[in-house]
């Protein structure tokens, strides 16, 4: 059991879970009602589940998606793509340019995103151009679609915001009839079970965090640096062009400018709170997608406590610091130190195990 917990303690998951704890009992206490589950009929008429979980879980699903491909740049090329919020307001403008053009079915819906992938994917590519190829900082790189990409999906529908009101779309925004759970939460779902069986079963992963831990050590033994570098930023494409085609659902139309605003820095923080070192190497995708849901279930929780939207933010950044500031080799150091000096009869026994394993 000791050694179970020991190898816990070290694992990445170690941040987010506390974290996640720590919401979950201040939520209880402040109200215990706060995780029950409703039951209520929707504008259609279908049984559909309620709540403030739902509410989270269904609210972070752009964010999830997103932090899984951010969590690959990081570890690849040990920086971050701050240009996704704009690059999703390109895929979902090629998504609505496409929809307009046809009538709104499922083969054309599923052509649709194949161009909005195709789209976001190319943006992928050039940063990863600029970042493996020319050497070029992921922040200043993906400075340059942040600053042009809204513009750039303004124009793709000819400086217009037109709306998409289809059923279809409503699905993929909010519920399939019978289907009780929202669908943006099954899309994550299904797309982070993808991505760890992708990781799994092939030796993506390994080679992706061999990279970013030691990119010269990769290449001597026969790794494709660049071109991992390349996959990476590829790979959050796709997980931005789903993000934005969802957002696209939900509203049914296309705001270049409020589309998936500000996601970037909460797609970090994800990545941060999840355990990952934003330096790169060693990545943990479920600690990604947790952190995700660790700051929407922040921002739900504010709301709820009558928090003003403009206040919000200055609260979150609060939180998030303690998080990571907890998280940080040196603190974990020193509690590590200190837990010892408390407790050292506990330390002894626990070697003890240790020594007849």
């Amino acid at each position: 059991m000791a050694k179970r917990f020991e190898r816990f303690r070290k694992s990445q998951l170690v941040i987010p879970l506390f974290a996640l704890a720590l919401l979950i009992l201040f939520n209880l206490i402040r109200d215990p009602g706060f995780f029950t589950f409703n039951i209520t009929v929707n504008n259609e008429g279908n049984s559909v589940l309620s709540g403030n979980i739902i509410s989270i879980l269904n609210s972070a699903s752009e964010l999830a998606i997103i932090a899984i491909g951010m969590t690959l740049v990081t570890a690849s090329s040990r920086g971050q793509d701050i240009s996704v919020g704009a690059v999703a307001a390109i895929a979902g403008s090629v998504f609505v340019r496409v929809l307009k053009e046809h009538t709104i079915n499922w083969p054309i819906i599923a052509l649709a995103f194949v161009c909005a992938c195709a789209a976001a994917v190319l943006c992928g590519v050039f940063n990863g151009t600029l970042v493996a190829g020319f050497r070029i900082q992921p922040m200043i790189a993906t400075l340059i679609l942040l600053t042009a990409g809204r513009p750039i999906a303004y124009w793709i529908n000819g400086g217009a915001t037109p709306t998409v009101e289809s059923p279809l779309l409503g699905n993929i925004g909010s519920f399939i009839p019978g289907v009780p759970i929202p669908t943006p939460i099954i899309i994550v779902a299904v797309f982070a079970i993808f991505v760890t069986l992708v990781l799994r079963l092939t030796n993506l992963g390994l080679y992706t965090q061999a990279v970013g831990i030691n990119e010269k050590s990769a290449r001597l033994n026969g790794i494709n640096a660049f071109g991992m570098k390349i996959v990476s930023f590829m790979m959050l494409g796709v997980c931005v062009s789903i993000a934005g085609c969802i957002g696209v659902s939900r509203m049914g139309l296309i705001n270049h400018e409020t589309l998936l605003l500000d996601i970037e820095m909460d797609a970090i923080l994800a990545v941060a709170i999840g355990g990952n070192a934003l330096s790169g190497g060693k990545f943990s995708i479920a600690g990604s997608v947790i952190g995700a849901y660790i700051i929407q279930a922040l921002t739900i929780t504010l709301y709820a406590m009558k928090v003003s939207s403009t206040a919000v933010k200055a609260y979150k950044a609060i939180v998030i610091i303690a998080i990571v500031v907890l998280g940080s080799p040196v603190v974990q150091s020193y509690l590590l130190k200190l837990r010892n000096q408390l407790f050292p009869k506990r330390v002894k026994e626990e070697k003890q195990v240790y020594g007849e394993a």
